[in-house]
């Protein structure tokens, strides 16, 4: 039917995928929820209304989307370069422990200066741990998912020790936190929400890197790169340069998702300032193909997910990480309608549907 309703139209291919994606989820999502004792229609209706239903939950969306798409970028960026980079944890923590360490340095200074000096240690925070892994690939070789990982670790311990020891503010009774952030070192929020600046930033750096891989020298020489490393070194350019600042650039994005969430939702640094917006933001970029634009809407999905699981932790009683194991099942939705078994599998028992299979190939 949908093949007759977009004859030889392109919509047809990224339709069916994007129908096939959705079915193999909600199998997979109602046969979890059945597990754990709980209706499939009831939670997920409610998860669709928990996240798109009103404004109030469009913000709080919007609220979860704006760190993911910062940290789906520092992921699509090296990608543009073969580059897997899983580092966008440790980089959000070190944007958020460089930037604060501004705030304390300088807590009275006036909004004009603080703000951005504060949102510049997160960029610089993040291009330092992003850079780490780039010059250790760019100089020996060593690989960056490896290197980028274990720094995931470091960044969040660096975290924890500073907010539990010397940036603990004593005002706080014990609770291991640095001290709150005035108002003259936040974004503006939008009127009646927690949507704040941040998410229009992330938006504007994802249209400007777009622009820049498409049409600027720059990203002409990335894909050269991409594609063929030796000739790119024949024609002279520098793919160990590139690595390292490719890696840096993508790091100062995520530190930039560091020091909003802090800044402007959590309000202080402290631990747990992540729910895990890295590994969502490498899901996001890996669903979106590390497309410089795919990743919007995909951080937008992510972040309803996640909304969404806040929203029935409170009234349907359901441990948040019920949030979490949906998107490892959304995961799992998008490998099985990509592989070739499912490809098989349609154009076996349902071959009407025959010229999805090498859709799904793509």
């Amino acid at each position: 039917m949908i093949a007759r309703w977009f004859p030889g139209s392109t919509l047809r291919i990224p339709l069916l995928t994007g129908l096939g994606i959705l079915s193999v989820f909600i199998l997979l999502s109602s046969l979890f929820l059945l597990g754990i004792g709980q209706s499939p229609l009831t939670i997920l209706v409610s998860m669709v209304a928990a996240a798109f239903g009103d404004d109030y939950a469009w913000s709080e969306t919007l609220v979860k989307t704006t760190p993911i798409l910062f940290c789906a970028l520092a992921v699509a960026l090296p990608a543009k370069l073969g580059l897997i980079s899983v580092g966008g944890e440790g980089q959000l923590h070190l944007g958020a422990l460089v930037g604060t360490g501004i705030l304390l340095l300088w807590p009275d200074g006036p909004g004009w200066l603080l703000l951005p000096l504060v949102l510049l240690g997160g960029a610089v925070g993040g291009a330092i741990w992003g850079g780490i892994p780039g010059w250790l690939r760019a100089r020996w070789t060593v690989n960056e998912t490896l290197s980028t990982l274990m720094l995931n670790y470091v960044g969040m311990q660096w975290v924890r020790f500073v907010v539990y020891g010397p940036w603990k503010d004593p005002a706080n009774l014990g609770w291991p936190a640095t001290i709150q952030f005035p108002a003259t070192a936040k974004l503006p929020f939008l009127a009646g929400s927690r949507v704040h600046g941040g998410l229009f930033i992330a938006v504007g750096i994802a249209l400007l890197l777009y622009v820049l891989y498409r049409w600027s020298r720059w990203g002409l020489s990335l894909r050269i790169m991409q594609s063929n490393p030796p000739l790119a070194m024949q024609v002279g350019l520098k793919y160990p340069f590139h690595v390292l600042l490719v890696m840096a650039l993508a790091g100062s994005l995520a530190g930039l998702a560091g020091i909003t969430e802090t800044a402007m939702i959590q309000g202080r640094l402290q631990v747990g300032i992540s729910s895990s917006f890295g590994l969502s933001g490498f899901l996001v970029a890996w669903l979106a193909g590390n497309s410089l634009l795919g990743v919007i809407p995909m951080s937008l999905l992510i972040g309803g997910i996640l909304a969404a699981g806040d929203a029935l932790q409170l009234f349907a009683k359901l441990p948040s990480s019920v949030a979490i194991v949906l998107q490892g099942i959304l995961f799992v939705s998008v490998l099985c309608v990509r592989s070739p078994l499912f490809s098989d599998f349609v154009q076996k028992h349902i071959p009407s549907l025959a010229t999805f299979s090498p859709l799904v190939k793509e």
